[in-house]
């Protein structure tokens, strides 16, 4: 791991290997103007932080050094951190008055809001630790720290104020356990996501940290010996501690978290009878035929029906897919995208395949990808079987172009923002007017904090089983459409369109 300014001084105050975390690390060297963590409790996210403002006060101004404001929403939070703050000032020998205790001084109204300060003479900066929000925050300039925001109770206002700093060169970092699913602070979360707003968004559960070594700091701490038993019945008897609530608390789950996804009225107003749905399925005993008939009648039925569509779509808009994987119980479902110049992505057709064999899914996919102009990239389920399919379409356009995706939980939480975004703001439209594909999108619910396809299935029009496989692809064609890439003009040598050079070279 490079290290940091930070990591660098802390380890040279220490003179030992690494005093902070691998998570406070990342914490730590994660500048973006604004950044925000979910946290587990007690994982030590503000002492780290400390060490981080300590060093941004004590520089002068040509070291982009800077007043630091801390917020937190009790008082003995606040004494916490800034004990911290001067552990860490004599850790690395900085230049520091005595802790200041005072109350804030510009507003008669807030005369009973109790600060703490810092000051570093030799920077002419300081940290300021206050135990409640000031109405006068505005027109301060520097870096400023909420800590737990969540519990803060006017959480709307104090980001106003704090993020017109970035304006004039100022950070904003944001820190908090989770306090409900509709709680600003996990909107703000969800807004970073979904790309709505400019900032990033690191994460640290409890079990996470653990593995990180928490429990070896703090038996250095107790002057205990680590042992692995110890530290798993450590572990459980936190999350005894905790018990219903350590899914929140400790797992970084925003309580509540439940019911669909996307609602009706929104898909609907995305949805077009315009766009077709083309749907492949094969009888039983269709996968013992010989190749070369199988080969045939799936040709003749890309040629009756994909061939017209293609041959439609716009030369000048850049195409991309998703593709969820299935073969004997869920559908496989195929979701192109176009891009134009609006940056609007549209849905020409959709295909799905029941019960189709591998070969005949690969040739489809194929046939497809091959006619789609501009092609920049694709998504593709790559859980058990599918992985073979996401494999040889990886082979054939490229290892940059085609993401072979493990749908994980994580998967879920960092792209089905997006998603949603994108009906929300309107740019993913035209999806056709169908039942089906409208049940599979309000298939996603929340659960436990994560948008996703939750484990039970529905019934479609054709009688088959579905489980959201639409909804999987098409938030996999729009994360592939999120992906910075540069367009290529590929054509299997099959499909020969090559200029007279090429066709000079292939004889």
């Amino acid at each position: 791991m490079r290290l940091t300014p930070v990591t660098q001084a802390v380890q040279q105050a220490f003179d030992v290997p690494a005093v902070l975390l691998p998570y406070q690390q990342r914490w730590i060297e994660d500048d973006s103007p604004l950044k925000v963590i979910e946290k587990s409790r007690r994982t030590g996210l503000t002492w780290g932080e400390a060490a981080d403002d300590v060093l941004t006060a004590a520089a002068d101004r040509t070291a982009r050094g800077q007043n630091v404001y801390y917020i937190a929403y009790n008082q003995d939070m606040t004494v916490e951190y800034i004990q911290a703050c001067a552990m860490w000032a004599r850790a690395f020998n900085r230049a520091a008055g005595e802790i200041e205790e005072g109350f804030w001084e510009d507003d008669e109204a807030d005369k009973h809001i109790k600060t703490f300060t810092i000051r570093f003479p030799e920077s002419g900066f300081r940290i300021v630790a206050l135990t409640s929000r000031p109405s006068n925050l505005r027109g301060r300039q520097g870096v400023i720290v909420i800590d737990e925001a969540a519990f803060h109770e006017q959480l709307y206002e104090l980001l106003k104020a704090a993020l017109a700093m970035l304006i004039w060169g100022g950070k904003v970092r944001v820190i908090s356990t989770h306090n409900g699913d509709e709680n600003p602070f996990n909107e703000l979360i969800n807004d970073i996501r979904a790309g709505k707003r400019k900032g990033t968004v690191q994460r640290i559960t409890f079990k996470e940290a653990v593995a990180e070594g928490l429990y070896r700091r703090v038996c250095l701490r107790l002057g205990k010996p680590w042992t692995a038993e110890d530290e798993a019945a450590w572990m459980q008897g936190v999350y005894d501690f905790y018990g219903a609530g350590a899914e929140e608390e400790l797992d970084c789950i925003p309580s509540n978290g439940s019911g669909a996804y996307l609602s009706r009225a929104l898909i609907e107003s995305r949805m077009t009878p315009a766009t077709p749905v083309l749907r492949f399925s094969c009888a039983k005993g269709f996968e013992t035929l010989p190749d070369h008939i199988r080969e045939a009648e799936t040709r003749d039925w890309c040629e009756r029906e994909l061939k017209p569509l293609l041959a439609k779509l716009d030369p000048s808009c850049r195409s991309y897919y998703g593709m969820d994987f299935g073969r004997s119980g869920d559908l496989s479902v195929l979701w192109p995208l176009l891009e134009g110049q609006d940056l609007v992505r549209r849905v020409p057709f959709l295909v799905e395949l029941r019960n189709v064999p591998f070969r005949q899914q690969e040739q489809i996919l194929f046939y497809i990808v091959d006619r789609l102009p501009r092609f920049m990239a694709g998504a593709m389920d790559a859980r058990g079987n599918g992985q073979y399919l996401a494999e040889v379409a990886m082979q054939r356009y490229g290892s940059t172009r085609i993401e072979q995706v493990m749908l994980t939980e994580g998967w879920y939480r960092d792209n089905m923002p997006p998603f949603k975004a994108a009906f929300e703001d309107g740019t993913i439209d035209d999806l056709p007017r169908d039942a089906d594909i409208l049940a599979d999108l309000r298939a996603i619910e929340v659960v436990k904090g994560v948008a996703r396809i939750p484990d039970r299935r529905t019934t479609g029009d054709d009688g088959g089983k579905r489980h959201g496989d639409a909804a999987v692809a098409g938030c996999l064609a729009y994360a592939a459409s999120r992906r910075d890439v540069a367009p290529i003009e590929f054509m299997a040598l099959g499909n020969v369109r090559m200029n007279s050079q090429m066709a000079d070279y292939m004889g």
